[in-house]
Formats: C-alpha cells, structure tokens, sequence
C-alpha cells in the first residue's frame, strides 16, 4: 500500500554522476524533481519519486551498463551511510544486517539477508511502499553495489553463486552482468544476490570498530528522526520485516531494536488502537503474499522464513488471515509488495 512517507536523497549519488560525466541537473528536470534536491538540507522523496529519479537517470545517460559503471565508481572513501556501515564490519554476515538497519538514510529500501542451511548468505533487496515494480537499473544498481562492497572489503574477486532479477538484462548486455556478478542472471520475481558460506563469513579488512563505535550514535540518531514521523505500528513493521528472516522476534526483541521497553511499546500500539500480535500477523501476511506471488520458494520455506516452527503450522496460520491455501493465493497471480 503506498504511503505519502518520505525518505531522505541518495547525496551520494550526485558525486557518482558527476564522475561519469552525467548532469545532475539534466537528470532532475527530467525527473520533474526541484533543481536543488540534492542541495536542500532535509530534502525526501517518496517511493514513486524515488522511482522516477533512477529512471530518469537512466534516460540521460543512455548507457545499459550504467548499474555496473556506479557500482565501480564507488569508493571506500565515500561517506554513505550504509555503505561506511558496511565496510567498518567484520564480514559480509554483519555488514548485511548494518545495511538492513541503515539503507533507509537514503532510500526506500529494506534489505533481507537469509542464512541457508550450507551457511550461504541470500541478500533481497525490497522496496518500502511501492507500487509496482521498481526500474532495472534501480535493481541491477543495487546488486552491484552489494557486490562491490563484498570485493572492495575482501579486496577478493568474490564471485556469487546466485543472482535473480525480475526483468533479466538486455540480451546485448548478457555477458557483461555475468562477467561482474561471476555468474549468469536469472529471472525471477524477486532481485537477488547469493553469496557462498565462504565469502559470507570472509574477513573484511576494512573492518574498523573503533571508527564504528565512533559514528554509530550519529547514525542512530539520523535513523530515529526518520522514524519520528511513522506510527508505533509503522516502526514495529519495520522491525519485524528485518528480524523475522532470523527466527521469530518476540516484543522484547522488537522493543529493544526500537529503544524503548515492551511495556511502553504495548502502551503505545493500544493508545493507537492496536497491538503487538495483530502488527505480526498483519506482517506476516503480506511477507508471506510476497513470497508466495513473487518467489519460488515452497510453503515450507516461506513458513521457515515467518519464523513458524513448522509448516503446519503456517498453513493454519495462513488460512486464517486469508481463508485459502497458500497453494491456491499462489495460483491467483501477482500481488504488491509488502
């Protein structure tokens, strides 16, 4: 469901365009976004406008391998958010879950990051409050980047072992995307980078936590005036779709990520005329739509993913939020993302 919640400009961006000779203000005007966006202190924009400015870009610069020449035009250096986040951790297991915590400094965006049962690591990029599918070259950007930031910290030629995308490359372009990634892409509802149990737990040498613990609060901090503006429930929701891949976050799970005891968490959903449980069953269902209509996972996988101790117990779940199957919701087509 699409929401009038914005979120803060990508300052990043505009050093990248300038480095590979695209206009900022060509690429604005287009986009029917202010001149000044990128220099106006508190500036956002919404899903649908965020949407528009990687289209935009797109069309301007008229280069089907722009996603892959961005992610190369990323330094170390640079002081974005998630990506100082990322590089000052341990491995690509920590930095995962620092860049789920703070991609949203400067995009729509949640990332899901999956362990599987051989210790490979599944990172899943999710657009907050869009409607449709998001561009390309938003979705192929943001796999490179995380390819990137895996090689510019391992200083390794890390190769994936899986990568998905909704819409595959141009068949001109086939090639090249394999050659970055280290493997062919394939179609697949959902954008996706695999990476092996080995390179996953890789040690960074830009590990840094003296630099971390120094900048941590700062990034906190920015993270709390964004959520300011959003509901109790709203915050719960956002949580919970970064810890439920991880097991089944209790409220004491979900108070502690947002600061403040389970007590006060329950005081303010009842003054907002809701509660814990129905935030987790409402989450629950729309992750589980998502996965259903968008993935090919199996239902078990989903349940698993939910933080369900078994299948059948998902399947009575599910059944009770939508009075069908999840086998038959699958077979009814598509639905948004969650």
């Amino acid at each position: 469901m699409a929401t009038n919640v914005t979120f803060p400009v990508e300052q990043g961006l505009r050093p990248l365009m300038k480095d590979l000779g695209i206009r900022a203000d060509h690429v604005l005007r287009r986009a029917g976004l202010p001149d000044d966006l990128f220099s106006r202190p508190g500036s956002g924009l919404s899903t649908t406008e965020h949407f528009r400015l990687w289209q935009s870009l797109d069309a301007e610069a008229a280069d089907p391998l722009l996603p892959l020449h961005l992610a190369e035009a990323i330094q170390a250096e640079s002081f974005v958010p998630p990506l100082f986040a990322a590089l000052c951790s341990v491995n690509m297991l920590q930095a995962a879950q620092r860049l789920a915590t703070y991609k949203r400094l400067i995009a729509p965006m949640r990332l899901a990051a999956v362990t599987g049962s051989q210790g490979e690591l599944s990172l899943s990029p999710q657009w907050i409050a869009a409607e449709g599918e998001a561009p390309f070259i938003l979705v192929a950007s943001e796999l490179a980047f995380l390819m990137r930031v895996v090689r510019m910290a391992t200083r390794e030629p890390v190769r994936a072992v899986k990568v998905t995308m909704p819409t595959l490359p141009a068949k001109a372009q086939t090639k090249a995307y394999a050659d970055y990634f280290g493997i062919p892409v394939r179609r697949d509802g959902a954008p996706s980078l695999t990476l092996s149990a080995v390179d996953a737990n890789r040690p960074f040498l830009t590990a840094n936590d003296a630099m971390w613990q120094v900048f941590e609060p700062d990034l906190r901090r920015r993270l709390g005036e964004l959520d300011a503006a959003a509901t109790t429930a709203q915050r719960v929701r956002s949580a919970l779709l970064e810890l439920l891949p991880g097991g089944q976050p209790g409220i004491e799970t979900v108070a502690s990520r947002l600061a403040m005891s389970s007590r006060t968490l329950q005081r303010r959903l009842e003054a907002e005329g809701d509660s814990f449980r129905s935030v987790v069953n409402r989450t629950r269902e729309d992750l589980a739509r998502h996965y259903l209509t968008q993935t090919k996972l199996s239902a078990s996988e989903i349940g698993f993913l939910l933080g369900f101790e078994d299948p059948n117990s998902f399947f009575r779940a599910f059944n009770d939020w939508t009075g069908k199957t999840p086998e038959a919701l699958r077979e009814s087509g598509p639905s948004s993302t969650p």
